[in-house]
């Protein structure tokens, strides 16, 4: 049973989470219950996108409402309106609504004529009741203003609403109970749908079945859902199917085409219950990708217990996901807890797991989905996996090999079994060479040369959405050209400043991975590496609003004749207008040249160089933070909060991550700054929290104070626990800077630590003080770099 507790906080009133008394501090309880601290409705509003709904972890069936507002993770707490509860989603993504296929949609008419019931998407959509919401782990209930409840929790591949008619039957004077299903999606994307319905006058409960065809949100193609829906609870008064607001009994089946000049036709099933009702009707719905046969067996296979149960086991596959780590609070604010716990449950609702679901290939391998996207991702949710789950991340790390072997390219996005476009270089890439260095097991790592090596030598014809574009150039020239002539495939002719370093950062891991494979090719990948450098425009200036802001030196797109063309340095900031993909194409995507003139992560050193040496690097970041150009809501500007470290100054990256962290990033339903990005912003929340932050694709993370006393990750591989403890922790944070440091109980200098902390589970002490100090700062100290050469220290090796 919920806790008073947890019931708080899975109902909103406002926009911050009420279960926090003021000022009220408190020890995180030995026997509590972990789950309790989880609040999945953080970020379900401003544009945070988050999934909100029951699932389990990287589970293929998340069932939610539906709503007409911010729709894209199916429910928001935007104030819009219910349109129906389906049980396909994605989480944290931006751009189209993704998935929220077949929703089901519970009412009772106001007469017996059918006809009056609200079928259409604008006429049914209703208000709830905001103080009825409860979220949390594998399970989401809510009450809609007709009075009608419904709670829904699921299981790998389906998914078990209730729905609770009897005060609704009281409310509307009627006593017949009617769910409907539209063949439709979020996007309203379905190309064609058929339906079937099975249901006898009188039987108890009824089957309806189908399929659609639909468009992938943020990709290229279309894919095929299957639904299996069984309905009991009561004796069936009729049944059959509706098109637009009209409905009938006859016939029981029903297919439709997106239509004449692509006009939109709503239609689908209904089964109607003889009432008044006293219990609930249950609503069973198996998916697949494969076959409506599937989709009924899935169900039938993993619902087959009553609700409560199926709840309690997926509230016990969280606990088990959740259990590697522990935390001593220290005093701190109930808030801070439920922000941390909410962000690691987030981690885990994508990648979504399709093993067994994959409509393409038949394989022995894992398949997995729902990377939206691996430009997001590899940054920090799949490095956190890592750590917490590393069994998982190699299962998801294999899928990304198998996706190659069959489809002869790494993806770089895809979503609903659909290849999606392509952001930047060939992510999966960094992706691998991530797991390389943090030693995962169970992967063919030859094959993964193989794959990455693909992406470095041949263009795919649509790099669109596989590959990589402009490689004749990237040869020949050693960057991407602004314009450049590209006959060998085809996609957006843009973002040459970005794929320009992406591309450089991709064969930089290259480089990394066939040196340990003792291949000779590392020599030629690691010259690559340092292409970035061509687009390094070193007398460039930037002026906002016609005030210079004294800093020279950016990156500038380039003819393939080697004159420079010109992007403003803050055009794609928040300054100016958002560059997408689509909407508006730019040398840079979705950040600035502000922005990315940070982006070398392999050779930090060599930039801080160019821009002029320790101080004017660092005063050049301060500006970035605080004249609004940085976007602290997209995922390239997240290392940037840490790459003081390459400096010398550790303490500046401390005091820049409490800067963001609890005012961007905190326990309120607008708590992420932007989509969660399948958990990308829960992730920098995380590594920020626990004081270790990543490099991916180095065997790096950069030392700060945890934000509470302690935190302790027990490795899922080795069994070994790591703790990073502070001394003189204070609930106020005062005292951020480290002083000095011991690794294992002897003095440690380095402001930066491997992997091998967690998987050998070593403990770090940090003592603490309230201004910097010179821990850390010291050349030897700092993290390498490739062109580093002053301390010895070759990564490479």
């Amino acid at each position: 049973m919920r806790s008073s507790r947890h019931m708080r906080a899975a109902a909103f009133i406002c926009t911050a989470i009420p279960l926090i008394a003021a000022n009220r501090l408190l020890e995180q309880a030995n026997d509590s219950d972990v789950l309790d601290y989880v609040n999945p409705l953080i970020g379900s509003q401003a544009g945070g996108n988050v999934f909100s709904g029951a699932t389990l972890p990287y589970g293929m069936v998340k069932a939610s409402p539906d709503v007409n507002g911010e729709n894209t993770g199916g429910f928001s707490t935007d104030g819009s309106q219910i349109t129906g509860f389906s049980a396909l989603h994605d989480s944290g993504t931006g751009g189209n609504p993704s998935l929220g296929n077949f929703p089901i949609f519970p009412q009772i008419c106001p007469s017996d004529d059918i006809n009056t019931c609200k079928f259409l998407i604008g006429a049914r959509a209703t208000n709830y009741t905001k103080s009825s919401v409860i979220a949390e782990p594998g399970h989401f209930s809510v009450t809609m203003e007709s009075g009608i409840k419904v709670d829904m929790t699921v299981s790998e591949h389906a998914a078990l609403f209730k729905f609770d008619f009897s005060k609704g039957a009281h409310h509307n004077g009627s006593a017949d109970p009617l769910i409907m299903l539209d063949l439709t999606d979020l996007w309203a994307s379905r190309q064609n749908a058929s339906i079937s319905i099975e249901a006898e006058e009188g039987s108890q409960g009824g089957r309806i079945k189908g399929n659609g065809t639909f468009l992938p949100s943020f990709g290229a193609g279309s894919y095929a859902a299957y639904f299996c829906l069984d309905l009991n609870g009561g004796r069936v008064k009729d049944s059959g199917v509706w098109v637009n607001n009209r409905a009938g009994t006859e016939p029981k089946s029903l297919y439709v085409t997106r239509g004449f000049n692509l006009f939109y036709l709503e239609a689908g099933g209904w089964i109607r219950f003889k009432g008044p009702l006293t219990e609930p009707i249950s609503a069973r719905m198996g998916i697949s990708f494969i076959s409506t046969d599937k989709a009924c067996q899935n169900a039938e296979r993993e619902v087959d217990t009553d609700f409560s149960e199926l709840v309690s086991k997926a509230r016990d596959s969280w606990r088990k996901k959740l259990s590697p780590i522990s935390v001593e609070a220290g005093g701190v604010e109930e808030s801070m807890l439920v922000s941390f716990w909410s962000a690691v449950y987030r981690t885990m609702i994508s990648p979504q797991d399709y093993t067994g679901e994959n409509p393409h290939w038949t394989s022995s391998e894992p398949y997995f989905d729902s990377f939206y996207c691996l430009w997001d991702m590899w940054r920090v949710q799949l490095p956190f996996l890592t750590i917490l789950d590393p069994f998982q991340q190699s299962r998801i790390v294999r899928s990304l090999l198998d996706i190659f072997k069959h489809r002869g390219w790494l993806p770089d996005c895809s979503m609903s079994t659909c290849k999606g476009w392509t952001q930047g270089g060939s992510d999966a890439d960094n992706v691998l060479v991530d797991a390389y260095v943090k030693n995962l097991t169970g992967i063919d790592w030859n094959l993964a040369y193989e794959a990455i090596a693909n992406d470095a030598e041949n263009e795919p014809l649509e790099w669109s959405i596989e590959g990589r574009g402009g490689l004749s150039s990237w040869k020949k020239l050693n960057y991407i050209p602004y314009l450049d002539f590209d006959p060998n495939g085809f996609g957006t002719n843009s973002r040459s400043i970005s794929r320009t370093l992406e591309y450089s950062y991709n064969d930089f891991n290259l480089a990394t991975l066939a040196k340990h494979l003792g291949k000779d090719t590392h020599t030629k990948y690691l010259r690559r590496s340092g292409n970035w450098q061509n687009l390094f425009k070193a007398d460039q200036r930037s002026i906002i609003n016609g005030t210079d802001t004294g800093f020279t030196g950016f990156f500038q797109p380039k003819y393939t004749n080697g004159t420079w063309g010109y992007q403003d340095p803050i055009a794609c900031s928040p300054l100016a207008d958002f560059c997408s993909l689509t909407s508006n194409p730019s040398e840079t995507f979705e950040s600035s040249a502000w922005e990315y003139m940070f982006f070398v992560p392999h050779d930090i050193a060599l930039l801080i160089k160019l821009l002029g040496g320790e101080d004017t690097f660092l005063k050049r970041l301060d500006f970035f933070h605080t004249s609004g150009i940085s976007d602290i809501g997209n995922e390239p500007v997240f290392l940037t909060v840490y790459m003081p470290h390459y400096a010398g100054r550790p303490g500046l990256s401390a005091k820049r991550a409490h800067y963001y962290i609890p005012s961007r990033f905190n326990s309120s339903l607008a708590g992420i700054p932007g989509n969660d990005d399948s958990g990308a912003m829960a992730s920098f929340t995380l590594f920020s929290t626990i004081g270790l932050f990543p490099n991916p694709g180095q065997n790096v993370y950069l030392i700060i104070p945890p934000f509470f006393k302690s935190v302790s990750v027990t490795s899922p591989a080795t069994n070994k626990t790591a703790t990073i403890r502070n001394i003189n922790f204070d609930t106020g944070y005062q005292n951020i800077y480290i002083q000095s440091a011991k690794l294992n109980g002897e003095d440690y200098t380095k402001n930066w630590i491997g992997h091998e902390f967690f998987t050998e589970g070593w403990t770090l002490e940090l003592v603490l003080g309230n201004e910097e100090s010179a821990w850390g700062t010291r050349t030897g100290d700092r993290p390498p770099s490739m062109s580093d050469t002053t301390r010895g220290v070759n990564y490479m090796v």
